[in-house]
């Protein structure tokens, strides 16, 4: 049994859902109900267990067959976080508009979003519910000499943090508990009424709960895909990045510093073919470019969601067949998510790959572009002709795949569930923070340096390299670039904002307003609301301005 095969047991076997990856670990299994903060330090292995629970609560929807979901939902799968935060990051931007009629998809895709939306709720909730996990845990957990158990500990405050990073950049100003407040029936408070002032204080605490954790924490890829001293970094890096957005005091020299330390640290190198950071082989263990991911696995995990939620959604039974690009076959087709024409011209490059003329039609998969990233195939027409139009219409995306990056099945295949993890942090956006903080510190030079290494490796050769000039000519080259790399990983929405772009009239894009050519929408909607029922229901939140 393979090493991801054994964390992933370790994951499922805190869930109840199956026992034999368990034996690799000498963990017995146990009733969840018989793990109480009373024992919980009998026994290190269920120290073990109940961390797994909290790494699981971003990924999938529950305990499984024995426990059922931690929130019911009408569809438990549909309103877990990661496929909650795909949603809020990119159905709201150019890269994806969803073909469903589920309630809440349309106010994504037209940013027309009120605080009743569901997934907005949904992942609110969800986001909650792992900083809960995570505070009984480190409450229980703090006062351990256990060199082990304190890096248990320092894992489940990065995790909390991380759950924190995702609700100060989507919801600004959510209430906020600690160890310390302990688990029961309160009103949870923000850390100030002003959503600016309580957005600050929270960037503020986030970033001081990483550094305090850094020494705490396994060496880089000491056991992926639990989080490390790199994972860490990278999260350092990425709210450093978005500074200004959440402070409004930019800090890119801090952006740099910890993108840096990643880079520096020499412990994970580019992947030779970029396909192979969606593919079945993405493991830490196989790819030397994954940092920190969210593990699934055929057998081991097994849900609509994350990276089998993002294939199972834009294939069709016509233009992106799973059975011919991804190598799924149960349960396949959902023709629901597909990328706008706006964002086709963000990644392909048609001066350079078509001279300037309309894409042929009979290259339907742009096989012509000489960059490698481009897993795209045009479909009925590349216009959407209406906000509520069927799969049939825009650009259809195949960058995951349930296959192994040279296109064979892995190990632990499932005709119906992949074994691709979804990637949080992977080496290239290290590369790409410490650029942009390079270029916005004025050493474009440096910056290009660090542009051009990912796009070597997009084109084959320095053929496509950028110049120091045309980034200092072109401000939002990394923003496009960024685009080009990490399309559908659930960031675009977030770039966006920091280069101006998510919401103000100077970059739209097909349906963004509700109207077909694109129109700007209001600036408060670069925050998402706090959900209504929340405000509702808890007197001490107050909420987000013009909401």
């Amino acid at each position: 049994m393979n090493k991801k095969s054994i964390i992933i047991g370790i994951i499922l076997s805190a869930m109840m859902i199956f026992s034999s990856c368990v034996k690799d670990l000498d963990v017995t299994p146990i009733d969840p109900s018989q793990i109480l903060s009373g024992n919980l330090n009998d026994n290190p292995d269920y120290m073990k267990e109940v961390l797994a629970k909290i790494y699981a609560s971003f990924i999938i929807n529950g305990q499984g067959e024995n426990g059922g979901p931690d929130i019911t939902a009408s569809d438990n799968d549909f309103f877990t976080t990661t496929r909650a935060l795909w949603n809020c990051q990119e159905i709201t931007t150019d890269e994806a508009m969803c073909a469903w009629g589920d309630v809440g998809i349309a106010d994504l895709n037209t940013q027309t979003w009120s605080v009743n939306n569901p997934f907005l709720t949904a992942l609110y909730q969800r986001l909650s519910l792992s900083v809960t996990y995570a505070n009984d845990f480190i409450k229980l957990t703090k006062e351990s000499s256990d060199p082990v158990i304190q890096r248990y500990n320092a894992e489940a405050r990065f995790l909390r943090a991380l759950a924190y990073y995702w609700d100060m950049d989507l919801f600004g100003n959510p209430p906020f508990t600690t160890e310390a407040d302990g688990v029961g029936n309160f009103f949870p408070k923000q850390l100030d009424e002003s959503m600016v002032v309580g957005r600050k204080k929270l960037f503020n605490y986030i970033v001081n709960e990483l550094k305090d954790i850094e020494g705490d924490l396994g060496e880089p890829k000491f056991s992926y895909p639990q989080a490390d001293k790199a994972a860490c970094w990278m999260l350092l890096a990425r709210v450093y990045l978005n500074a200004e957005v959440y402070t409004g005091t930019a800090k890119w020299d801090s952006a740099r510093y910890y993108a840096n330390k990643v880079i520096k640290n020499n412990s994970y190198s580019l992947a030779t073919d970029y396909r192979q950071n969606f593919s079945a082989d993405n493991d830490g263990y196989s790819n030397p470019e994954m940092i920190f991911a969210w593990s699934q696995d055929g057998i081991y995990t097994q849900g609509y969601v994350g990276s089998t939620f993002i294939i199972e959604s834009c294939s069709d039974a016509k233009y992106i067949r799973a059975e011919d690009f991804h190598g799924l076959t149960s349960n396949t087709n959902w023709n629901g998510n597909r990328a706008r024409i706006q964002f086709l011209n963000v990644l392909v490059d048609t001066m350079a790959t078509y001279e300037g003329a309309p894409i042929p039609v009979a290259d339907s998969t742009f096989s012509m572009c000489a960059d490698s990233r481009v897993f795209m195939k045009r479909k009925k027409s590349m216009d959407i002709p209406s906000a509520s139009s069927n799969g049939d219409y825009g650009i259809g995306v195949y960058k995951f795949t349930a296959r192994n990056s040279d296109g064979t099945l892995p190990a632990n295949y499932s005709t119906a569930y992949a074994c691709t993890d979804f990637p949080v942090f992977r080496l290239a956006d290290a590369y790409l923070m410490r650029a942009e903080a390079f270029l916005n510190l004025g050493k474009s030079d440096s910056a290009a340096m660090d542009v051009n290494k990912i796009r070597e490796r997009a084109f084959g050769n320095q053929d496509h390299n950028v110049t120091a000039g045309q980034l200092v000519a072109n401000p939002t080259f990394i923003l496009d670039e960024r685009g080009r790399e990490f399309y559908y990983e659930a960031q675009r929405r977030t770039d966006l904002i920091r280069f101006g772009k998510f919401t103000d009239g100077t970059y739209n894009w097909m349906w963004k307003g509700g109207v077909h050519d694109g129109i700007a929408t209001d600036s408060y909607m670069n925050v998402f609301p706090i959900p209504g029922a929340e405000v509702s229901a808890n007197p001490n939140i107050k909420q987000n301005p013009e909401y």
